[in-house]
């Protein structure tokens, strides 16, 4: 996720205060949390304060943007944010299916057929957007990627199980 925030950092107004929210965006995460992002930003927020930092509303503001991942089309920052946290949707075969097999053993305690259900539907609805990525120059490519990487997982998870 940072790498692709740094590589892209001229997209944001404030390339730091992405840094931090990338750092930060997942910092409290518990597979069995239902709020993740706010206890990730409340995380932020205190410590930020504590160092004196001076983008604090900044970085709290673009690590909840995290939780539904739809940032204004003004909103530079939001964009670059949500594009990175998304990237890893748009990798290689072999590097998705690794992701989503650590998605699998972070819910290693949801039984099977309750897993593909849960999963197939966060699926649909990140296949569903109009589209995935708004900030990265080339985005078209990463968007076709990771809805091929998608469909595939969806179809593994309407097999049986073995």
């Amino acid at each position: 996720m940072l790498r692709v925030v740094d590589a892209h950092a001229d997209l944001a107004d404030d390339p730091g205060a992405v840094r931090l929210a990338a750092w930060y965006h997942d910092a409290v995460y518990d597979p069995r949390g239902a709020d993740n992002e706010g206890a990730s930003a409340q995380l932020a927020a205190a410590t930020l304060a504590s160092l004196g930092a001076d983008n604090v509303d900044e970085v709290v503001r673009l690590v909840r943007l995290t939780a539904g991942h739809a940032p204004t089309a003004e909103d530079r920052n939001g964009r670059l944010l949500c594009d990175a946290d998304l990237a890893v949707l748009a990798g290689t075969p072999q590097e998705y299916d690794a992701y989503a097999a650590a998605v699998r053993r972070e819910y290693a305690h949801v039984p099977d057929e309750l897993f593909r259900a849960g999963r197939s539907a966060v699926l649909r609805q990140l296949r569903d957007l109009p589209t995935l990525y708004r900030a990265v120059p080339d985005r078209a490519a990463w968007d076709s990627r990771a809805r091929a990487n998608l469909d595939r997982e969806l179809t593994s998870l309407m097999e049986p199980a073995p």
